[in-house]
């Protein structure tokens, strides 16, 4: 069955590995040709060229210690700006026109943030004019230009974002995203040999497996789609095999209840101890780290004693060096005894929309982690997520059970029982 129909216009996201060197841009060259010669304007954006990215930043590094955060933007966009250029040429080359523009060329407007700038506005009219104009066009990703006019980065997997706002503004019917992965699985195939391929998740379950460790789409990215009712197809790089579908929810994702266990090692726990339980105190500790940019996670208070309390929460372990610093500050100031960190830690989540009606999910996975000994830290949970802090040691094994007891093979089954056409997930999502 073809489930790849011309659509007017598409915006595909090449990621590093896809472009890691020449002849892989060749063949990213020739897939773009490919879509062109079905009848559609292609829009492409892309990331740097395989891990040079990092090779900038440890460049930075040997010239300061703490690198200058505008300078270190406009040496980071360099890998992407090299990037489109050479996959312009490649598609030239292949005899159809293209034009390459950086984030700011393509309209890309931030905020003054550097290093974790977040898009305020896409003035994408150059972009769609040389579409328009019948030529294929390439954008560097993880990019664009200030309020203030100077160019900014987005963060890591930038580029994710990149494409689905200009797939925003641009209206287009679809947004690829190219990897070096199959699409969005039940679990990470690593750890779990037998975890599935889905075909369709929500945008709502996007976010949280994004936000609970899964590393297929960066969770600025699934955010935009969501507001903005962008259709996201994840893909990989090296097979014409379909992918996943991101989308809106259907009767088929609460059947299947689960959609996936996720997991993270990047983040660190914090435990404040002895702290008055007072109102105002929980403003006067979180305040200054959302001051300072530090995106706090999970956080759970214990029951007061003789006045007192222990708060503890989760941060990316990338801010706990200048987190604890703060907290040490404010934790003098409001009287608490000590400020205690643990990096051995790990977070596992279960997903799935159709935990909103199907009672017992959390009974089971807390079940699961009680038959094998392991301790839960903290506990949170959304309307169609269960995430649990436990040992870092712990984790996988954590994985490979709750995915067997819920039985996520066959929910993933379920899923792709009947699967939509890419006519009807676009008609589907355009209404």
């Amino acid at each position: 069955m073809d489930y790849s129909p011309p659509v007017a216009l598409i915006v595909q996201k090449f990621g590093g590995s896809s472009l890691a060197d020449a002849s892989r841009i060749k063949l990213v060259a020739r897939r773009v040709v490919a879509a062109a010669e079905a009848g559609q304007r292609v829009c492409v954006v892309v990331s740097a060229m395989g891990d040079s990215t990092d090779e900038l930043v440890l460049l930075a590094a040997q010239v300061s210690p703490t690198p200058h955060a505008r300078e270190l933007d406009m040496l980071l966009t360099a890998g992407e700006r090299i990037s489109m250029a050479l996959l312009s040429m490649a598609i030239i080359e292949q005899g159809h026109e293209a034009i390459s523009f950086t984030g700011s060329q393509a309209g890309i407007v931030t905020d003054t943030t550097h290093g974790r700038a977040k898009i305020v506005e896409v003035r994408a009219r150059r972009v769609l004019e040389a579409l328009n104009d019948g030529k294929i066009v390439i954008v560097a990703g993880f990019q664009g230009v200030s309020t203030d006019y100077d160019v900014t980065t987005l963060g890591r997997g930038g580029s994710d974002t990149t494409a689905v706002a200009l797939a925003a503004a641009l209206e287009a019917d679809v947004c690829e995203i190219y990897t070096d992965v199959e699409g969005v699985f039940s679990a990470d195939p690593r750890i779990v040999p037998g975890a599935r391929l889905l075909h369709a998740v929500s945008w709502e379950e996007m976010l949280e497996l994004a936000a609970s460790g899964a590393k297929v789409l960066m969770l600025r990215s699934v955010e935009y789609a969501r507001n903005y009712g962008v259709l996201v197809h994840v893909r990989s790089s090296f097979s014409e095999d379909e992918g996943t579908w991101v989308r809106e929810e259907d009767e088929r994702m609460e059947q299947a209840i689960i959609a996936g266990v996720a997991h993270d090692t990047s983040e660190a726990k914090v435990t404040i101890v002895a702290v008055p339980d007072q109102p105002g105190v929980a403003a006067r500790i979180f305040r200054p780290l959302a001051d300072e940019g530090v995106n706090v996670d999970m956080i759970v208070q214990n029951v007061s004693e003789h006045g007192r309390t222990d708060i503890s929460f989760t941060l990316p372990k990338e801010d706990l060096k200048r987190a604890r610093v703060i907290l040490e500050g404010t934790a003098a100031a409001v009287g608490a005894e000590e400020v205690r960190t643990d990096e051995n830690i790990a977070k596992v989540s279960l997903v799935g929309a159709g935990m909103k009606t199907h009672p017992g999910v959390a009974a089971d996975m807390f079940d699961v982690l009680s038959e094998l000994g392991i301790n839960i830290d903290i506990i949170s949970t959304s309307s169609i997520r269960i995430s649990c802090v436990v040992a870092a040691t712990e984790v996988e094994r954590a994985v490979r059970a709750i995915h067997d007891r819920f039985q996520l093979s066959e929910d993933a089954i379920m899923r792709e029982k009947h699967p939509l056409t890419a006519t009807d997930q676009i008609r589907a999502v355009r209404g």
